[in-house]
């Protein structure tokens, strides 16, 4: 199979990116989480960073368009360059692109599940049954392993009982991956922004 190209691109664009937090004390290492069983089989041909309109397409994905950018830190603030940044996320109506998801035939063949770059263009998740909203996020950097996260939306009633989300004890660390959906529409009309720093160990 053809590997895909997965564009890389740079942290650090201020215009890209909200106010930072101040970095004066040693930040949170982002917890680890399950891949989950949805972990892309094939990548997409369409290997951009904007997961709502797949090229060629005529229409956009459905649901509420989302842009997620952040940074890539170590626990000092301090970026870490040329980390590769993935998604993967179910769609507006809660199904996930891969052989073994529920409903795969429906899936919305508007929205691409899988992106490989930071800054993305994507959707506010939706969830599906047994799961609260979610993204899932893979992180490597240069010569080291992957870590494996989920991002969450802030004030979703259905974090209280998300078992994975919940699973992370220090509530630190688990405030550090739920994340605010803020109207956007100095970006694009109806779109919410959210930005996720991504802090890795070492």
């Amino acid at each position: 199979m053809t590997q895909p190209r997965i564009l890389r691109r740079p942290l650090l664009g201020a215009a890209l990116l909200l106010p930072l937090p101040a970095l004066a004390q040693a930040r949170i290492e982002t917890p680890r989480q399950t891949r989950g069983p949805f972990y892309p089989v094939a990548f997409p041909a369409d290997t951009d960073a904007d997961l709502v309109r797949v090229q060629g397409a005529a229409a956009q994905a459905m649901g509420t368009v989302a842009h997620l950018r952040g940074r890539v830190t170590d626990t000092a603030g301090g970026a870490i360059p040329g980390a590769l940044v993935e998604i993967w996320q179910c769609d507006a109506a809660g199904i996930y692109r891969h052989p073994r998801a529920p409903d795969t035939a429906r899936f919305d063949a508007n929205f691409q599940g899988y992106a490989g770059a930071y800054a993305f263009r994507t959707l506010r998740p939706a969830p599906y049954p047994g799961r609260t909203p979610h993204i899932h996020v893979q992180v490597t950097r240069p010569g080291g392993a992957a870590l494996v996260t989920q991002m969450y939306v802030a004030g979703e009633p259905l974090n209280a009982r998300d078992g994975l989300l919940n699973s992370i004890r220090d509530p630190r660390a688990r405030d550090a991956v739920i994340i605010p959906f803020l109207p956007a529409d100095r970006i694009e009309p109806r779109a919410l922004l959210a930005q996720f720093d991504i802090v890795l160990a070492g």
